[in-house]
């Protein structure tokens, strides 16, 4: 009888129960690097979206998980089919991204595996009343079964601090892949390329809100600043990129100088056909959307919440850094900069610099994996796997 080798590789099992947007793109980004780094590579995701058939893609091993997005009594089942999966999968080190699958993954590990957890911005600050305390008494409660909490943003894990969670604590700040985003070679056919953009005048001055359509991206506060700035920056167009639950309520506030992309597989050509990138986000982590248009040259404005001025070099703050949930400031920061053309151009290159220094999804990848090696090697692996870890992350 033939005997197969054990598998030697370090194993990772990424649980996220969003599909989409930031979260998606975070753990496919990590995934590439970890399967080119030579890791066994296991992603547990609900079907649907794009997510699963990107990963298999990769090379990815996707284990169905069917979990919703929101806390509730369906939690049980949900953490029952994680654990059959973690069972199945045995993996060396677990990576839980977002709320909903670092409450799963847990309450199914509870500490047997080496755990990360990652926020992708805290639960407690998506609701509120009794849901927010609920929220903050989990993470308080379940950071002891969490090896590391990864956080995006100095100021995300000092919000955890502030909030009593007694995490062991590592910021490692948003990257991305900065040959994907990036300027395009010539920006004079980039808008005669869009179908959406077929009957706006080319001259016009486009800002674009990339995100999904939803509380926590704050296109609500968007809309009641645009009045002000259609009015001051006559035939400027306001684009928001993105679908979700506000979709249909954010429709019937905009005047007809809003359009609406939808969701859409690469939001690259919107970045490079934009005068100014805006996300007035309530809160994040760190948002990617900012990243992505900085790295596509194009100057952008964004909220001072976790995260928001720590994306920015410091130069950009007094010019692109708003309150939050002031629609007032809002419309006069990007007046002011739609009307300044040379200076919307020299924040956009200086954004770009900034990306390519600080925000460069290698950087994130390495920082992830030195993680990783640190949990693996406290876990007394046997030797011929932390030879083998020990060479593919030296």
């Amino acid at each position: 009888m033939q005997l197969i080798a054990p598998d030697p590789r370090p194993r990772v099992l990424h649980i996220t129960q969003p599909v989409d947007g930031g979260v998606a793109r975070v753990v496919t980004d990590l995934a590439r690097a970890q399967l080119a780094a030579g890791l066994h590579v296991t992603v547990a995701c609900p079907d649907g979206g794009d997510l699963p058939a990107r990963l298999r893609a990769l090379g990815a091993d996707v284990r169905a998980w069917h979990a919703t997005r929101a806390p509730g009594p369906s939690i049980g089942g949900e953490v029952r089919r994680l654990r059959r999966v973690v069972g199945a999968v045995r993996p060396d080190v677990v990576h839980a991204h977002s709320a909903k699958a670092g409450l799963a993954a847990r309450l199914a590990v509870r500490g047997r595996v080496a755990t990360v957890f990652q926020p992708h911005a805290w639960s407690f600050e998506a609701v509120g009343g009794p849901t927010a305390a609920l929220a903050l008494t989990w993470e308080r409660w379940g950071t002891r079964w969490s090896s590391r909490v990864v956080c995006v943003s100095d100021a995300e894990r000092a919000t955890g601090v502030r909030a009593g969670i007694a995490g062991q604590w590592r910021v490692i700040p948003n990257g991305i892949d900065t040959e994907r985003f990036r300027p395009a070679a010539t920006d004079t056919a980039v808008r005669a390329l869009n179908p959406l953009l077929a009957d706006v005048d080319p001259a016009a001055l486009l800002v674009v809100c990339v995100g999904r359509l939803c509380r926590q991206k704050g296109q609500d506060v968007l809309l009641r600043a645009w009045g002000e700035v259609a009015e001051r920056v006559p035939g400027a167009r306001l684009v928001l990129v993105g679908d979700g639950p506000d979709a249909r309520r954010l429709r019937a506030l905009a005047p007809d100088s809003v359009l609406f992309a939808g969701a859409v597989a690469d939001a690259v050509p919107w970045y490079r056909a934009a005068d100014l990138v805006v996300l007035p986000s309530r809160w994040e982590g760190m948002a990617l959307a900012p990243l992505e248009a900085m790295a596509c040259g194009r100057p952008v404005v964004v909220t001072d919440v976790d995260g928001g001025r720590e994306s920015l070099p410091a130069a950009l703050a007094p010019r692109c850094l708003v309150p939050a949930e002031d629609p007032a400031a809002l419309a006069r920061t990007v007046s002011e900069l739609l009307l300044d053309p040379p200076l919307r151009e020299s924040l956009g290159q200086l954004g770009r610099r900034h990306v390519l220094s600080a925000h460069d999804v290698r950087h994130t990848a390495k920082a992830v994996a030195d993680v990783y090696r640190e949990l693996i090697t406290a876990h007394a692996v046997p030797p011929v796997r932390a030879e083998y870890r020990e060479s593919i992350h030296s």
